[in-house]
């Protein structure tokens, strides 16, 4: 790295919510375009700054500056720059020139140790002098603070973050316990935390330390959809990341049990040939909101007991809602409109074809012919949109519905809704789709805005993959029985027409599906090099498929059961960014880590931000719907890249268009092919699923009908025959680690 020296000129840019700055540095030598991070640097300082020289395609050579540290003026003439140049509140050009007449080198003395006599300059009364001295002290310690900061190899990015939080408590922080940061700021997981610990010398066996693994360690088992971990896997997973015996992390994890940040539950252990009991270790977050959506349901749940006289009336009422839509209802798709009337809790399961929809939409006519108000809710946008096509009715993200704060995101606290116990929603029935796509904590949310007396009715496919966040909720609510749950099993005659519906339903059931490439929607290409997997798999995207489906390339998905190695994620988006969005002049670009970002190209978000804010615009760019929060599997489009402010906006369903800082784009990653856990929810036109080789635990049964039943139009599946049969037979799903069946089965007996 290089070093330079000089005087801030000119602030030409500066991000306010990440500190990105673009400014003019006069040295002896050069006037030099410098970019960095930094909130805390102003016009007219002195600075010395360690970087490097890059060249900018547009805006030429800069200096990208990584380390900085803020020099004070030595001379009048730097004095009289920096009071002038604004960067002290109250002190212009003028009384700049007045206040170094007055004191000359002696200013900055006079300003820190007397800042009284500032009063003797005309125009300075005793209160603008306090307030000078304040203004230049407040500077001063935010200076010394990211100058103590970078001494520890701490970016300026997490520099700022840390003294924003901390203020001048950072460095009691630093010195005692730097594994807070890992809990209280973003951008700083233990790792990072470790890092700077090892640097200060904390101990590898302090108590802060173990500590900070434990709740790591569970954070990183929530990430794998675990509500809590074994005492023993637990220890033995935090054993390993700290290099530290499990016996000596024991005591911690009473320690933390004491101070509420974990619970320890010890549960009988069942089909135990002797009597045991089994250690569990939960975050207190996730204990909680297990055992909260228990009691909730728990109230939900009032039943109706008709006599023989009500239940002829109730029946007869469906027969007229049958003849209002034109349809006939099977006798279970009958029992589900007249459980959902019954149940203050009511599931709806059933596989493709078998008749969901024209269930919900008979349940939908029934209470709106009795005067009620519904609600309808998917998780994600694209589940929302499928739902409002499919009923008529307009359905809404389970986010939107419960009316995310914008107000709480905005000042960087925890992402709250509007809807809850007190201010609950105002329907008389609710109606959730896709709900095996709904996590602990989602639903958690959803329940707390539900008022008893309100009809709750959650409907889903059982067999599909568990939710990307922790919990498996609609299987667990299932096994319970505690609620009134109707599985559709027949297919119906429309659906008997799809081999997607026929093969997925002989997926489930253990047998291999139809290849004979007979199917006007089902095809199996056996092909056992990558090499031409990829050639295919770029020719069907641009060229079949397309005009077979009536859909654009960008429409087509490409689903994979991993995101390593030739046929994972990482690689083919890769190959396929180069193919369906090539190079152009007219195209920028830019980079984030390992990958290239170029505007056209297709994106996904891979992590819950409540915090970031969307809007709508109209043909003239005039916003007309704004909202907060962006979730974990929204796909959308790079519309632009701005190199100059280093932002980039994509745009997601329905129009909403984002912001995103370069900093901020380690939340979003290509989306040409995504894992098919992450295209839960969604529906395309066609699905490309290459299926070649990969690890025994995810290749399994659940994960194949889970991507077959994605695909509206069209799958095509590239790879080996022998793979497919081999993951039909593999009916061993990834076992998650959820309380939430015991604790609705506790709260049963307990009542």
């Amino acid at each position: 790295m290089e070093t330079v020296k000089g005087f801030i000129d000119h602030i030409i840019y500066r991000n306010k919510d990440n500190g990105y700055t673009v400014l003019n540095l006069l040295t002896q030598e050069d006037e030099l375009t410098c970019v960095g991070f930094f909130k805390t640097m102003d016009q007219g300082e002195m600075i010395e700054a360690r970087g490097e020289y890059i060249q900018h395609q547009l805006y030429g050579k800069q200096f990208k500056i990584e380390q900085y540290k803020i020099l004070p003026p030595s001379d009048e003439i730097s004095m009289e720059r920096y009071l002038s140049s604004g960067a002290v509140k109250g002190v212009g050009e003028a009384l700049a020139k007045r206040i170094i007449k007055a004191f000359g080198a002696d200013t900055y003395r006079i300003i820190e140790e007397e800042p009284e006599r500032l009063a003797e300059v005309k125009g300075i009364s005793l209160r603008k002098a306090r307030e000078i001295a304040a203004s230049l002290y407040e500077k001063r310690d935010a200076r010394d603070a990211m100058t103590f900061l970078q001494g520890y190899g701490i970016s300026n990015t997490l520099a700022l973050r840390i003294y924003e939080a901390y203020g001048m408590g950072l460095y009691g922080i630093m010195k005692e316990n730097p594994y807070r940061l890992a809990e209280d700021i973003q951008g700083i997981g233990f790792r990072i935390a470790d890092e700077i610990a090892e640097k200060i010398g904390i101990h590898t066996d302090s108590d802060y330390r173990i500590r900070s693994g434990l709740l790591y360690t569970l954070q990183q088992a929530g990430g794998e959809g675990h509500c809590y971990l074994p005492a023993d896997r637990l220890l033995a997973e935090a054993g390993e990341l700290l290099g530290i015996q499990p016996s000596l992390m024991e005591p911690q994890l009473q320690n933390l049990a004491m101070d509420k940040k974990l619970v320890i539950k010890y549960v009988p252990v069942a089909d135990s040939i002797e009597p045991s009991r089994e250690c569990r270790v939960y975050a207190s977050t996730f204990y909680y909101a297990e055992l909260n959506c228990a009691r909730m349901l728990h109230d939900l749940n009032i039943s109706e007991e008709l006599l023989p006289a009500e239940e002829e009336a109730l029946l007869q009422k469906i027969d007229q809602v049958e003849a209002d839509l034109g349809i006939v209802l099977d006798s279970l798709q009958k029992r589900s409109v007249l459980e959902s009337i019954r149940n203050g809790v009511f599931i709806l399961s059933g596989g493709p074809g078998t008749g969901k929809t024209t269930t919900i939409n008979a349940i939908i006519r029934y209470f709106l012919s009795q005067g009620m108000d519904i609600s309808l809710a998917a998780p994600t946008g694209r589940a929302a949109k499928r739902m409002t096509e499919a009923t008529g009715y307009e359905s809404r993200t389970i986010h939107r519905l419960l009316e995310l704060s914008g107000a709480a995101a905005l000042e960087g606290k925890a992402a709250r809704f509007e809807r809850n116990e007190e201010n609950p929603l105002e329907a008389d029935v609710i109606i959730v789709d896709e709900m095996s796509m709904v996590d602990i904590f989602l639903f958690q949310s959803l329940l707390k805005a539900v008022s008893v007396g309100t009809r709750l009715i959650m409907v889903g496919d059982v067999n599909q993959l568990p939710s990307v966040g922790p919990g498996q909720v609609l299987s667990d609510l299932i096994k319970s029985g505690a609620f009134q749950t109707v599985a559709l099993e027949k297919i119906f005659r429309q659906a008997k027409e799809s081999d997607i519906v026929l093969n997925a339903h002989r997926i489930h059931a253990g047998e291999d599906p139809v290849l004979d490439n007979k199917s006007r929607d089902f095809f199996f290409l056996e092909r056992n090099d990558t090499n031409v997997i990829y050639k295919h798999m770029i020719q069907l995207i641009l060229e079949k498929l397309p005009r077979y489906v009536d859909a654009t390339p960008y429409d087509i998905q490409v689903l994979t059961p991993m995101r390593k190695g030739k046929l994972g994620v990482e690689t083919l988006n890769g190959i396929l960014q180069r193919y369906l969005n090539p190079p152009d002049d007219k195209k920028r670009e830019c980079q984030s880590g390992d990958t290239l970002f170029r505007e056209g190209d297709k994106v996904m978000q891979i992590k819950n931000n409540y915090q970031l804010a969307w809007e709508v615009v109209s043909r003239y760019n005039i916003p007309i719907d704004q909202g907060m929060g962006i979730f974990n599997g929204d796909i959308g489009v790079i519309r632009t890249i701005d190199e100059y402010a280093r932002e980039v906006v994509v745009e997601f369903d329905e129009h909403r268009r984002v912001t995103y800082p370069y900093s901020g784009l380690d939340e979003i990653e290509l989306a040409y092919a995504v894992t098919i856990h992450k295209s839960q929810g969604s529906e395309y036109p066609a699905v490309i699923m290459p299926l070649l080789t990969g690890p025994h635990m995810l290749f399994n049964r659940n994960l194949l009908y889970t991507g077959i039943t994605r695909a509206k139009a069209c799958v095509t599946i590239l790879g080996s025959r022998a793979t497919l049969s081999e993951m039909v037979e593999n009916n061993r799903e990834n076992h998650r680690y959820t309380g939430f069946l015991d604790q609705i089965r506790s709260i049963q007996i307990e009542n």
